[in-house]
């Protein structure tokens, strides 16, 4: 296979992935979306997770909420649990691994707020610990995740939301993520602010 044959099949592979999400999927973002828009007008935060290429989703998310998506708005409550790189290696240090998102939510985390994790693959233990650091504190979950994500939807209350990638593979799973990230952010704004002058 030459190399741009291999392109279009990545192309191709990305394409149908976003095609099979979309048919699954859509009813669960805007349920997500509504979710967090209830906890932001109840001043509550969004606080997110992951780890290695879901670590950059979920600072992905927090940047958009923050500073913007797409338009110039106020800035909203929202902290990606993986940018405290040196709280991290504390924790992992001085701690475990495991630690390194549940410590922050013990601290920072209150009733009322959202947890969105992300996870393309097999079971994280801290993703684990920060799920179950969250529901003892009546912290709603929204787990992004994937096909091979089983040990963290067993983790999952009926009140929580799971937002399942139709794909056993962690690059598409990963490139959905980013797309339904994208889709959040824009109808948290467009609950939030669209009709405001």
């Amino acid at each position: 296979m030459n190399l741009q044959n291999r392109i279009i099949n990545q192309f191709t592979d990305s394409i149908q992935t976003k095609q099979d999400a979309l048919g699954e999927l859509c009813e669960l973002i805007e349920l997500a979306s509504q979710r967090m828009v209830t906890a932001l007008l109840n001043d509550r935060k969004i606080l997110s997770c992951g780890n290695g290429r879901s670590a950059a989703c979920a600072q992905l998310l927090s940047s958009a909420l923050l500073n913007q998506f797409d338009r110039d708005r106020p800035s909203l409550p929202a902290i990606a649990l993986t940018a405290d790189m040196t709280a991290m290696t504390a924790i992992a240090n001085d701690y475990s691994y495991e630690e390194v998102f549940s410590k922050p939510i013990r601290s920072l985390g209150q009733k009322g707020d959202v947890l969105v994790t992300y996870t393309d693959g097999n079971h994280s233990a801290n993703i684990a610990k920060a799920i179950a650091i969250a529901h003892g504190k009546d912290i709603s979950i929204i787990a992004l995740t994937g096909e091979k994500s089983e040990a963290t939807s067993a983790l999952l209350s009926e009140r929580d939301l799971e937002i399942r990638v139709p794909s056993s593979s962690a690059i598409r799973t990963h490139e959905v993520h980013v797309l339904i990230t994208h889709c959040l952010c824009d109808l948290i704004d467009h609950q939030l602010f669209d009709g405001l002058g």
